[in-house]
């Protein structure tokens, strides 16, 4: 039972969070959505800060077994990639930049775990991914593995700058979009190209 309240309030924070960033929300604005006391908040979460973490690692847990789940269900790397950005899709189509640059600047903490995440697992399963694709033929093998995973993670971080892609102009997931096929097309050898481009007709059909 209080693993089920615990996992309310998160889902609850998160709904809101998503909707107008971190900052402008309050414990009461979550214990009005969820219909409970913000002191019965308070016997699960000492403050919003020690909730946003939790969020974040719960997150953070899902997507790497996202990508787990994605990797072991592809049969190579070009459709890990095409299975990827199907991913992303759907992940970016819902993420508020809003939230990235509150918990950057608000919630230390938070952003620290999704650092760690960054560098423990985006950045580890891309190099092997890239490691993999050259064995296969896919990717290019003149190119710097290390150099182009950190590249491209970092590059998912500044798709949701708020300053460098304002969200009244850009389309998060259009930003995104552009940045993943870019970056599959520029690391892909011919080979790679030719089957890129069978599985996004495969998708679009």
């Amino acid at each position: 039972m209080l693993v089920d309240q615990t996992e309310r309030i998160i889902k609850g924070g998160e709904e809101l969070f998503l909707q107008a960033g971190i900052k402008s929300i309050t414990m009461d604005d979550i214990a009005k959505h969820l219909g409970m006391s913000k002191k019965t908040i308070y016997q699960f979460f000492n403050d919003k800060n020690e909730l946003v973490s939790a969020l974040v690692k719960k997150k953070l847990v899902e997507d790497e077994c996202q990508i787990k789940t994605i990797i072991e269900s592809s049969t190579n790397v070009i459709e890990e990639m095409i299975n990827m950005m199907k991913c992303s899709e759907e992940i970016f189509s819902r993420i508020n930049p809003i939230v990235i640059h509150d918990m950057q600047k608000y919630h230390p903490d938070a952003w620290s775990e999704f650092q760690k995440f960054k560098s423990d697992v985006l950045i580890k399963t891309l190099e092997e991914l890239l490691d993999k694709g050259i064995e296969q033929g896919f990717i290019r093998p003149e190119i710097d593995v290390k150099i182009l995973a950190k590249m491209r993670v970092h590059q998912v971080e500044m798709g949701f700058s708020t300053i460098i892609f304002p969200i009244s102009a850009f389309s998060t997931w259009k930003v995104q979009y552009q940045l993943l096929k870019h970056f599959n097309y520029g690391v892909c050898t011919l080979k790679g190209h030719e089957l890129l481009d069978q599985y996004k007709n495969e998708v679009n059909d």
